[in-house]
Parts: C-alpha cells; structure tokens; sequence
C-alpha cells in the first residue's frame, strides 16, 4: 500500500468490524483506534438502516482512517478476508482496470466502489499494515467491536 514519504510517522493500531442482520438487512460498524504511545483510545460505532456486511466492514475502516488528524503508520486488525483481500490483491487491479472488475469475460462494476474510492484516498496518506485477527476468537478488540456493530444495527430492529 502506499507510503507517506515521512518515515517518522506515529504508529496507532485500528481495530475494525462490520456486521449484519441479513445480508441486506440493518448493519452495523465499529473501530477502536489506539495509540500505544499515549495509551489514548477513540472507539466509534454506527449504523445504517439496509445494507450489507461487506459494506459495514468497509465503513468501519474508512471511518477510523477518517478519524486520524495526520498521516500515520497504521496497524490495520479486522477479521475481514474482503478488506484484507481488497487492500491487497483487488484494489490495485481495480483501479489499473478504470473501477471495473472481470467476472468471467464480462467487465463489471465493482461493488462497494464508493467506499473503496474512498478507503483508496485515505490509504494514500497512511502507512497501511492489514493484519488479520480470527473473528469469535476471544481477541478484546475484535469482540469489542463486534459488540459495537451489533448494538449499533439493534437500534434499526426495535423501531
């Protein structure tokens, strides 16, 4: 992923999870954002009414590298194969192809797009490390923010 050119950036690790009641359905995202150095930590959720997991994982991302006031090294942990995968493999293909994707012989749209142009302006300021953490695994982050994103969707089932 690209670099800022500042090798002296601050390291900060962001946490992040997306999650769904039905797929569409009401969902739901969190991220914790840490910095190790002032032990300071920003947790967030929100939610959105019909939507779909792949999108609140995104949302989760986008929304803490959104938090950050300057460029960082960030130590990016979720249990999402498709962020990981997206940052990794697609993304770069994606844009190469103008925003489109194969499937088959056929050209497509890619989904997400709006999130993942997004998510592609916010990665060109930081320093981004994926790592990914098994979800449901007992890690105090990830199951933070898979309680985060559960409570934030629940809010749309009890209207």
């Amino acid at each position: 992923m690209p670099a800022p050119a500042n090798a002296s950036l601050t390291e900060v690790e962001l946490f992040t999870d997306g999650a769904c009641s039905g797929n569409p359905g009401p969902g739901g995202w969190a991220f914790i954002l840490k910095h190790p150095a002032s032990t300071k930590e920003l947790e967030r959720s929100g939610g959105e009414r019909e939507t779909t997991n792949n999108r609140m994982e995104l949302t989760a991302v986008v929304r803490g590298l959104e938090a950050l006031k300057k460029p960082s090294h960030v130590k990016l942990m979720t249990d999402s194969v498709y962020v990981g995968k997206g940052l990794v493999e697609w993304l770069p293909k994606w844009k190469a192809n103008g925003w489109r994707r194969r499937e088959g012989k056929l050209w497509k749209e890619v989904k997400n797009e709006d999130l993942w142009r997004c998510l592609d302006e916010l990665i060109a300021r930081h320093r981004v490390t994926y790592i990914r953490v098994a979800g449901h695994s007992g890690h105090p982050e990830n199951d933070r923010c898979d309680q985060l994103a559960v409570a934030a969707y629940q809010r749309y089932l009890k209207r």
